[in-house]
């Protein structure tokens, strides 16, 4: 599938940014969305702001896009530690309520209520997909380690919207596919705390990890839909 015009939620994050500049170099028309509106500047892109926290925020930036809705959704945006430093938990015995509270709220209902909005946008005479980074540590089958109790449910809670978004439109947008992604261990703000004892050839650039997630893409349709696949388009067990 060749990507017209796309749409990416999180366009300031590492990996979001990438794959915004990715496409736009690739000759796809972008709306690149941010809270600060400051996203990678190019011909082709076109900032918007929107509150992942704001439901209404959400609504009205792609409201314009009605009539010409993108062929591809990207939400890109999530969280592994927050803003106050709070990282995953290593023990049930850390667990903490508002902090598992606003790890779910970034991580599942925030990209849940950008479908809400995007996906009867979507073309039902077109191919058009959308997809959500997920991350492997939200597979239940293939947890091994235990711990970061509150991302791993969060990523599993998003696993399965995927997969409940995906069976809902296969009923009125036939050409339409909903997956995840999972981009490996990428250099960025979010993987930085963590990549200290990463094995060598482990850590990729934003820039290859966005042609990696965007090669994936190009190689899905219908059949895919409701599946979470890795960057070198493997699927990952649920």
């Amino acid at each position: 599938m060749t990507f017209t015009k796309a749409a990416i939620f999180g366009a300031s994050g590492g990996i979001g940014g990438a794959m915004t500049s990715a496409l736009a170099e690739r000759g796809t028309d972008v709306h690149a969305g941010s809270r600060s509106g400051s996203v990678p500047s190019h011909e082709r892109i076109t900032p918007f702001t929107f509150d992942l926290e704001d439901e209404a925020s959400i609504a009205a930036a792609v409201a314009p896009w009605k009539d010409d809705p993108p062929d591809l959704v990207v939400v890109a945006s999530g969280v592994l530690t927050l803003p106050d430093g709070t990282g995953p938990e290593r023990s049930f015995k850390h667990l903490d309520g508002d902090v598992m509270a606003a790890v779910l709220r970034l991580n599942a209902i925030g990209p849940a209520l950008i479908a809400k909005h995007v996906l009867p946008l979507l073309s039902r005479d077109r191919p058009a997909m959308f997809a959500a980074l997920s991350a492997r540590v939200g597979s239940i089958g293939d947890n091994r380690i235990g711990g970061w109790h509150s991302y791993r449910a969060s990523k599993a809670a998003l696993n399965m919207l995927i997969r409940n978004f995906a069976i809902e439109m296969a009923r009125t947008h036939k050409r339409a596919s909903v997956v995840g992604l999972h981009p490996g261990t990428v250099d960025t703000t979010l993987s930085q705390p963590f990549q200290k004892n990463l094995p060598e050839g482990q850590l990729s650039a934003r820039t290859e990890a966005a042609d990696h997630l965007l090669g994936v893409l190009e190689g899905l349709g219908p059949d895919d839909s409701g599946k979470v696949f890795d960057w070198k388009g493997d699927k990952i067990e649920p």
